[in-house]
């Protein structure tokens, strides 16, 4: 890492601020070449680090805008070398310029991702810490903010560390033991490994468990709205959403494809899909978009199905209740505020599924839906003082993998097989769970990893 890399990190559009970030060994004195004070006497080189400084940067004698400078000395910066952050006015083009200039005097176009990589590869975080910079970043809701924060802290790192100091103990152990017979002994031993596999299991196996609400938390609720035509499906996602973002009329087949929009409630993601009534349809494209409803039915986290209660259950009610077999499914008895032909109790026995009722046309019910969707998902609360929530795919991989292993040490104890079958698992698992923080990754995996991150972190 010679080379002293820059970009513009924040969003290139106009704003009150812009800022340039220049990091590696020759930081300041790049942005020396181009900074001028205002009195034009200050030498950025030897100012103290982390201070800031107010001035010009000119590209040659061209002045390119009026700036703060703040000098910030390795080790104590967020790549772990030395860096420099230009604050210009956020205008479009006078970011480029300023970059642009930064570039002309010995910088490097930062790839994507790059910075925060030099953070991970200098030992400022660790691998998974680093990607809890982009999910920060990409945070949809309050639970995928404080996920990735508490991420961010180590939570996800100090969890995996903990299973691996018990791992590596034991691993060390049975290779000394076999290298030296006479002074360390086996005997008894498989026993006491057996309690710490199934120690290390179970703690695996919370991992695992969170994986399911931590996708929820950084994906959000993939929520599909189910009904026959002109059951209230389309008025529903309008009243969540807070705007007409669907077309209403009381002619039956007005929607006709999937409408998607993300709302948030109480702090939960829900990818809202609208589909197509449910119907038998000589229409093409109508038929088209009955298919689609029920292919997202199948995919979906959460279906809510919506009743016209004031029309009574026909044969597409029928296939909609078939189709909420076995999944996660609330339904709402939509229409309230007219004269009701579906017994709301004979509903319930009927789907044996949560009823709300709704209306919405005057907007009631939705409080207590929120309500109901927290209680199914996450238990009526989602904590972040002790628990652990893995949102990554990569870390599930890995942690399930680890698993695996230990399944294998399991079985070679119950087996009583030779004492370095079980050494040659307990590294896998290792391993396997090191692949998380970044202590067992090849290049290649970094790269990847880094590549899918913003130019200018």
């Amino acid at each position: 890492m010679e080379t002293t890399i820059a970009a513009i990190s924040t969003a290139m559009s106009e704003s009150g601020i812009g800022i340039i970030r220049v990091s590696g060994p020759e930081a300041v004195e790049i942005v020396s070449r181009i900074y001028r004070s205002k009195g034009g006497k200050k030498d950025i080189n030897k100012v103290p680090t982390h201070t800031i400084h107010y001035g010009y940067i000119y590209d040659g004698e061209e002045l390119i805008d009026e700036v703060l400078v703040m000098v910030m000395r390795a080790p104590r910066t967020f790549t772990g070398e030395d860096t420099v952050e230009i604050d210009c006015h956020g205008g479009v083009y006078a970011l480029k310029r300023g970059l642009e200039t930064g570039l002309k005097n010995g910088g490097k176009t930062a790839s994507p991702g790059e910075f925060t990589k030099r953070a991970f590869l200098n030992g400022k975080m660790d691998l998974s810490q680093a990607e809890a910079v982009m999910d920060v970043i990409q945070a949809k809701n309050e639970y995928a903010l404080k996920s990735s924060v508490e991420q961010l802290k180590g939570s996800v790192q100090k969890a995996v560390k903990e299973i691996r100091k018990d791992l590596i103990y034991h691993i060390a152990y049975i290779e000394s033991a076999l290298d030296d017979p006479e002074h360390i002994s086996l005997e008894g031993y498989a026993q006491e490994l057996l309690g710490i596999v199934e120690k290390s299991q179970k703690e695996i196996a919370h991992l695992l468990k969170s994986a399911s609400d931590g996708k929820i938390i950084k994906e959000g609720i993939r929520t599909v709205i189910l009904g026959k035509p002109n059951a209230g499906k389309s008025s529903l996602l309008n009243v969540l959403v807070g705007e007409n973002r669907a077309i209403v009329t009381d002619i039956e087949g007005t929607t006709r494809d999937i409408l998607e929009e993300y709302i948030n409630l109480h702090g939960i993601s829900l990818r809202m899909i609208d589909t197509a009534g449910i119907r038998e349809t000589e229409d093409v494209v109508e038929k088209i978009g009955v298919n689609r409803a029920r292919d997202m039915a199948k995919e979906a986290d959460l279906i809510l199905y919506v009743v016209d209660s004031s029309r009574p259950l026909d044969e597409n009610d029928e296939e909609i209740i078939s189709m909420l077999d076995s999944r996660k499914a609330i339904v709402l008895y939509n229409k309230t505020d007219l004269e009701s032909k579906v017994d709301m109790e004979a509903l319930k026995e009927r789907v044996n599924r949560p009823v709300i009722s709704v209306s919405a046309k005057e907007e009631t019910g939705i409080r207590e839906l929120e309500k109901e969707i927290k209680n199914m998902f996450f238990s009526g609360e989602i904590s972040f003082n002790d628990e652990v929530y893995i949102t990554n795919a990569r870390h599930k991989e890995a942690l399930m993998e680890a698993a695996d292993s230990l399944d294998l040490v399991k079985n070679s104890i119950e087996m009583d097989m030779p004492e370095d079958f079980f050494s040659i698992d307990l590294m896998n698992a290792y391993e396997s769970l090191g692949r998380i923080i970044g202590e067992a990754v090849g290049e290649d995996l970094v790269n990847e990893i880094f590549s899918k991150f913003c130019m200018g972190k």
